[in-house]
């Protein structure tokens, strides 16, 4: 058990053991998609849903490995096992510009019933968007990695046609 968390450490450049919480949350976050994937998704019987919801985790950690390592050389950090926590920010900042999308469109009372399905979606996403975009650099704040997302954030914004607000 030593050697595997000495290599795992090795892996990812970790020098303190405190850094290890990032890949840990990682690959919990992997089996907990997977379990969530099968509980949504699949109707079987219980002893099937633990073998297929430990198996989609294995894909989702396998796909998060694999995207990192093609966005290692893309992306500039330190060190390994910052890649992760970039990835941790971007699936909580998903999560959450959602969680503050819904309530905020209901506020402007805008629902599915009160407007045509496809516009209440591109409004429901342009919202969610803008609200993605804040909290992106706050959750990469949060997590230490500012710089980074602010750096991702003015990229994002130019690409949108809006670098002339950044350049004032």
């Amino acid at each position: 058990m030593i050697n595997r968390i000495t290599a795992l450490k090795s892996r990812w450049e970790i020098r303190k053991n405190w850094q290890l919480l990032y890949p840990v949350i990682g690959i919990l976050s992997s089996f907990y998609m997977g379990f969530k994937f099968s509980a949504k998704f699949l109707d079987v019987s219980q002893w099937l849903f633990w073998l297929v919801g430990f198996a989609s985790g294995l894909v989702f950690l396998k796909l998060c490995v694999f995207c990192i390592e093609k966005l290692e050389s893309k992306w500039i950090v330190d060190a390994r096992w910052e890649l992760i926590r970039i990835f941790i920010v971007f699936a909580i900042t998903g999560s959450s510009s959602v969680l503050v999308g819904r309530p905020f469109i209901s506020l402007l009372g805008i629902s599915r019933q009160t407007l045509n399905p496809i516009l209440y979606w591109f409004l429901f996403l342009m919202i969610s968007l803008v609200f993605y975009q804040i909290l992106l650099v706050f959750w990469g704040w949060i997590l230490g990695q500012f710089n980074f997302f602010w750096q991702f954030e003015k990229k994002m914004l130019r690409r949108f046609g809006l670098g002339r607000f950044l350049d004032k």
